[in-house]
């Protein structure tokens, strides 16, 4: 049953955190910034409202999955934590008495409570509204990008996943205890899941029970690893190693296995939208999405800024339609061709004629291509083959022998045109400066929030991932950006 619980502390010892907690604590900041009880009205509909024994009040394990993206810290070390971290209890909303949850709590909340929410564009939405109310968000541009997330267990099996994790935490005990390796249990030696599974949870019971070093932090950490992997995972473990993940590619020789999170961000640096896809999906088709995502945010986009991905003629098109300025250059093989720049001839804009590089202009020209498809079409300028078979430089130029000589360009869409016009102004070549910002955006959800690996199987978890991780360096932003 959940109810309204948000009530105030009352303790004999609430007084501490008054001494222990200062003001600019960034987790009391939080927590004096943002209005929580949105929690409620969205996860009112996933809980029973007059039946069964009161719920874990929701803003507080809310609360812990937004330590959990702060601090980049498992259930049970964040849960650990909270017993003996004053700042962690005052942002919980604790007394400093009182005990705290289970770490499964964390787990059933995630399953039961946030699945089949749009929490990624709730969490986003909250802080542009926040930060519009604080007078911050200026910016009517949006920078668009994407990162990439490698998948938690790339591309192994389950059993190699497990086998992996129960190896490292061998490692860890026998540096410490060598003596305990005839006593520990015997290694599954075949090829079924269940029995690995089985062989993991008597490791980690030997290790609890008998080994006496489970409490030493170097094997803590592994440990726990493992039996979160077995507890938290274990559905997914049976079907298979991640199904969502896919291959994508960050360059023609260098690629991943994971996800990829399509991101909006104004020149605050204040994150505006994002879509979670996983890794094989092209950067440019995700524009529009972005732009709708962070106008429905409340956000006034009038210029886009991105790389060439983003300069696809339907994103022309479309933020042409919506007077929006795109701030992305046009792939060079459109603006320059496939040729190499000492073989391109030049254009005389007053004859309407190319003229070769040794000064003979073409006689005549004509259109080629399919009708009414202007990628498809080329203009073909033809030269005076009599001159080019006497011409001192045409070696590389003109075949011996061709009865012909001609020169063809693809005729370009208008959208093109506009766009090549207006990349060469100064105001682009400004905006473009902008840019950089979201590269530091992405560094700071990877080596900030580890963002730079998947913290559970599926796209909805990657999905759940990257809303309390961009949630938590949006709070952060703001915070910098009031102050």
């Amino acid at each position: 049953m959940i109810r309204q619980q948000q009530t105030l502390v009352l303790s004999p010892y609430a007084a501490l955190y008054d001494i222990v907690v200062p003001k600019d604590n960034m987790l009391r900041q939080i927590n004096e910034l943002v209005d929580f009880t949105f929690i409620y009205e969205d996860l009112e509909a996933k809980y029973c409202l007059d039946n069964g024994r009161n719920a874990i009040n929701p803003i507080r394990m809310f609360k812990y999955l937004l330590l959990k993206a702060i601090f980049e810290l498992s259930d049970v070390d964040i849960v650990e934590r909270s017993k003996y971290d004053m700042s962690f209890k005052y942002f919980l909303g604790m007394a400093p008495e009182d005990p705290v949850i289970d770490p499964s709590s964390l787990t059933k909340f995630r399953k039961l409570r946030l699945k089949d929410m749009n929490l990624l564009d709730m969490l986003i939405g909250q802080t542009v509204a926040l930060a519009i109310e604080q007078d911050i968000l200026k910016s009517t541009s949006i920078i668009v990008d994407a990162t990439h997330t490698k998948a938690r267990y790339n591309q192994k099996s389950p059993q190699e996943i497990l086998q992996d994790r129960a190896r490292k935490l061998r490692k860890v005990v026998y540096s410490m205890d060598e003596s305990v390796k005839t006593k520990m249990p015997v290694k599954n030696m075949n090829n079924v899941l269940e029995d690995e599974i089985a062989y993991c949870q008597k490791l980690i019971a030997f290790i609890e029970e008998e080994s006496g070093i489970a409490q030493v932090p170097k094997v803590l950490e592994p440990l726990n690893l493992l039996k979160e992997t077995i507890q938290d995972d274990v559905e997914q473990l049976q079907l298979a190693a991640d199904p969502d993940a896919r291959v994508g590619h960050k360059s023609a020789d260098s690629a991943f296995f994971g996800y990829k999170t399509h991101l909006a961000m104004t020149e605050e640096r204040l994150i505006t939208a994002a879509v979670i896809t996983t890794g094989e999906k092209n950067d440019g088709k995700q524009l529009q999405a972005l732009i709708e995502k962070s106008q429905a945010a409340g956000l006034r986009v009038k210029t886009v800024i991105g790389d060439t991905a983003y300069s696809e003629k339907d994103n022309l098109i479309y933020t042409k339609q919506n007077e929006i300025e795109l701030v992305a250059k046009l792939n060079p093989l459109i603006t320059q061709g496939t040729r190499k720049k000492e073989n391109e001839f030049l254009f005389n804009k007053d004859a309407g004629m190319y003229v070769c590089p040794a000064g003979h202009m073409a006689i005549r020209k004509a259109r080629q291509g399919k009708k009414g498809v202007s990628n498809n079409q080329q203009r073909t300028y033809f030269f005076d083959v009599e001159i080019c078979k006497r011409c001192p430089l045409k070696e590389g130029c003109y075949k011996e022998g061709a009865k012909s000589k001609t020169y063809s360009v693809t005729i370009k869409s208008d959208e093109h045109v506009e766009q090549i016009a207006f990349q060469e102004t100064e105001y682009f070549k400004a905006k473009s400066m902008e840019r950089y910002k979201i590269e530091a955006k992405n560094s700071e959800l990877k080596h900030g929030h580890g963002y730079d690996v998947a913290t559970s199987s599926g796209l909805l978890g990657m999905q759940l991932q990257g809303a309390m991780a961009i949630f938590a360096v949006n709070l952060k932003r703001i915070l910098k950006l009031v102050d």
